[in-house]
């Protein structure tokens, strides 16, 4: 008799993968590795073998249950919807030459933290010779957000551009597309890392927000007129104070709430100063662009003209790592999960 103990996946045939679920809504504690059965592909889906999962801050408070844009997803759930790898497997009314094929996919708002991980096949962005998974992967969602905010912005060369949280994701972006433009950066961050970065990545000039008198220094780094573009990704008293020092007549668009607070602009002021207020609301109208937008943003950098900044990976096993790194402001650029 071989006495040999198996699972009991095992016993019924069926082969388990990695995955990462959180068990509830609170900390980066609540997520836990486990396993899950083998994902198939159903009609018009695929399955990818995945390499790399993206994480956004987004998926930060949608784990804690604090974001008030998206739906709760039922518990237990798998988080991630981005991840980069080759197509393991197509189902029924796919095109066979997907197999094998190194791929970005967009698995909706759940499922990316996993070894295996299934996909609508029109989600599914081909990732172009020369150009690495991470690399792709850090482009996908912050290169996309990213070039639709400078499009919404309509940046003009010679403009003064503040953009804040410009040590991030979509923030190291926005340097190079706001470069790219023309036009002259300033680059709002939290620590001397974060400043040194921005500088290497083009900005004309880099403040430190935990400083008091920073908007002070932006006004000063511009000339005494202020910025005449705002990109705020913060919220909360740093976006109220990038509005403050924005230049008469100047745009602020408005794209994230890091803080917890969405900046609140008094219309009747903004109307006084002539500043174009573009709201949080934008981001509704970018789903249907960001298929093009990526391969735009991917296109750029397999050409070497943008650089995706990746300052820190995890394991799948680390992904409440990656998420408290993330949490605590500490990241630079973009924090992927390696699988």
């Amino acid at each position: 008799m071989l006495c040999v103990a198996v699972g009991q996946a095992e016993r019924r045939g069926v082969i388990d993968v990695r995955v990462v679920r959180a068990t509830r809504f609170g900390g980066p504690e609540v997520l836990v590795p486990g396993e899950a059965p083998e994902p198939v592909a159903g009609p018009g889906q695929v399955v990818v073998d995945v390499s790399v999962a993206g994480i956004t801050f987004v998926e930060t408070q949608i784990r804690r249950g604090v974001d008030k844009w998206h739906d709760r997803p039922a518990l237990p759930y798998v988080p991630g919807g981005t991840v980069a790898g080759q197509v393991g497997s197509v189902g029924e009314g796919v095109d066979p030459s997907w197999s094998g094929r190194r791929v970005l996919a967009d698995v909706g708002e759940t499922g990316g933290f996993a070894e295996r991980a299934v996909a609508v096949v029109q989600n599914l962005i081909p990732v172009p010779d020369g150009l690495r998974l991470p690399e792709a992967t850090a482009l996908h969602t912050d290169g996309g957000t990213a070039l639709g905010l400078v499009e919404g912005a309509r940046i003009l060369p010679g403009e003064w551009v503040l953009v804040e949280a410009a040590g991030g994701g979509v923030g190291t972006l926005l340097v190079q597309l706001v470069r790219a433009a023309g036009a002259r950066v300033v680059g709002a961050a939290r620590g001397a890392r974060k400043l040194e970065m921005v500088r290497d990545l083009g900005a004309d000039a880099a403040v430190d927000y935990s400083d008091p008198d920073w908007a002070k220094q932006v006004c000063e780094a511009t000339g005494g007129a202020g910025p005449d573009v705002v990109f705020d990704g913060v919220g909360g008293a740093i976006g109220q104070a990038a509005f403050e020092v924005t230049a008469v007549g100047g745009r602020f668009s408005v794209h994230g709430a890091s803080s917890g607070h969405v900046t609140e602009i008094d219309p009747a002021q903004a109307r006084r100063r002539g500043v174009e207020v573009i709201g949080i609301e934008q981001l509704f109208g970018f789903g249907p662009k960001m298929r093009g937008w990526a391969e735009r943003v991917m296109s750029e950098a397999a050409a070497g003209r943008i650089q995706p900044i990746i300052g820190q990976t995890f394991p799948l096993e680390r992904a409440a790592d990656a998420h408290a790194t993330i949490e605590s402001r500490s990241a630079l650029g973009k924090t992927l999960l390696l699988i």
